[in-house]
């Protein structure tokens, strides 16, 4: 008697797939992780829901700059305003140069310009300055800045805090400053950093640096217990901003509404369900019980693929969906050689649990291949794009390693839970012996 396969396996995958539909709409909240519902997860790109663009002017009053150096500058400034944009998350906003010496920022998702404006900051100058107004540093003698999580202070308790390096006059700079700032006896023993004359943070400087200063080219700045990454965060990346060799200036703040908005958003959702729908119907009508168990993974692979975009707050935009539909594509594709090569064994007189192992086994390299190759594409754009560059980049890197999981672990899982029951005609399973099929 042949052993049978537990039919636990298919089990579990049905109670993840109404466990995933559930949370889509309703989140949910495991301690350790939170995956939030779809509504509030996806954060829509600015071609969908609007957003704030800010228009800043190279101010060059007073100053000598050629025009080599005014373009130079504005590639510059451009470079920075999209890495600042990347700190806080916003991968799918849009920074570009609008003639000689203005750049755009267009940021989906803000309805406040002002609120865009804030975060932003300035976008001139970073100094660091004592409490007697002296400047300490400057943005020249900064090399970068970084957020770190760890024990800074050896009290036991790990904590966010900010990492910044310092160029070689730079840290001669800082030991001299903060000397004397550890030696003040009238309170004042910190240092102010600004950003356009505004304080951004302010580090307290201990008593026990009053001899030595502090001597290094990484200084670790502290911001409390209560300090959370996206504080830490937001901070380096106004200290990483560093210094331009032109003062911008905001010249222009509006709101932008939709491309395309809501009301276009909706049909295309469900225009994609409506297309899953016949892929289904396809599959199940052309490849019976086959297309039943490609029928289960789809609908797996399409409710995780939507939780994890939601829980990874990813930035949606029409290029972030054609990724989705890509990968959707790619996974009914992989499911469509699979049982192709499983008919040729049925054909060939194979039992069914033969046909399904060979049938896997024969397509998995050529499968493999084409979605290596596919990551290693999504994977050169995420590094080298930007923009909605990125969100596309993103959802077909998800799309193609959840597909790749959902074609080895959750077809193949169903398929042997299948194989317990051989069919009286191979017609069950798309076959017709001695002709086409």
């Amino acid at each position: 008697m042949k052993k049978k396969y537990s039919p636990a396996g298919l089990i579990v995958i049905l109670l993840v797939i109404v466990l995933s539909t559930w949370t889509i709409f309703n989140g949910l909240n495991l301690g350790i992780a939170k995956i939030p519902n779809v509504k509030d997860g996806v954060v829509l790109g600015l071609d969908l829901v609007g957003g704030a663009e800010i228009t800043y002017e190279a101010d060059l009053e007073g100053a000598d700059v050629s025009a080599e150096e005014l373009s130079e500058g504005m590639k510059a400034a451009q470079t920075m305003l999209r890495e600042r944009l990347t700190t806080f998350g916003y991968t799918e906003a849009d920074v570009y140069l609008s003639g000689d010496d203005r750049v755009v920022v267009a940021i989906p998702n803000i309805d406040d310009p002002e609120e865009a404006v804030q975060m932003l900051g300035s976008t001139a100058k970073v100094t660091f300055v004592d409490a007697d107004g002296n400047v300490i540093l400057t943005g020249d003698d900064l090399t970068g800045a970084s957020m770190a999580y760890g024990d800074v202070d050896n009290t036991g308790f790990n904590v966010y805090y900010v990492n910044v390096d310092l160029s070689t006059e730079g840290q001669k700079k800082f030991t001299e400053a903060t000397k004397q700032v550890a030696s003040r006896t009238d309170g004042s023993n910190y240092i102010s950093i600004m950003m356009d004359d505004e304080v951004i943070s302010a580090p307290y400087v201990d008593a026990k640096y009053a001899s030595t200063g502090i001597n290094s080219e990484h200084v670790s700045i502290t911001l409390g217990s209560n300090a959370t990454q996206e504080s830490a965060s937001r901070l380096a990346g106004l200290i990483a901003s560093g210094q331009l060799p032109f003062s911008l200036q905001n010249i222009q703040m509006e709101s932008v509404s939709a491309t395309l908005g809501l009301q276009s958003l909706n049909p295309s959702i469900q225009a994609a369900i409506i297309g899953l729908i016949l892929i289904i119907l396809f599959m199940v009508f052309y490849y019976r019980v086959l297309g039943v168990a490609s029928a289960i993974s789809l609908i797996f692979f399409a409710v995780v693929f939507v939780d994890i975009i939601s829980w990874s707050h990813l930035n949606l935009t029409l290029s972030g969906i054609a990724g989705i539909i890509l990968t959707l594509g790619m996974a009914v594709d992989a499911n469509i050689v699979i049982f192709e090569r499983i008919k040729e064994e049925l054909r060939a007189g194979r039992t069914l649990r033969v046909a399904m192992d060979a049938g896997f086994k024969n397509a998995f390299s050529a499968i493999l291949d084409s979605n290596v190759t596919t990551c290693i594409a999504a994977c050169c754009l995420w590094w080298q794009g930007t923009g909605t560059i990125v969100g596309f980049a993103k959802t077909l890197l998800i799309g193609v390693l959840l597909s790749m999981f959902t074609m080895i672990v959750i077809t193949r899982v169903i398929l042997k839970t299948f194989a317990n029951h051989q069919p009286k005609s191979l017609a069950a399973y798309g076959v017709k012996m001695g002709g086409a099929d």
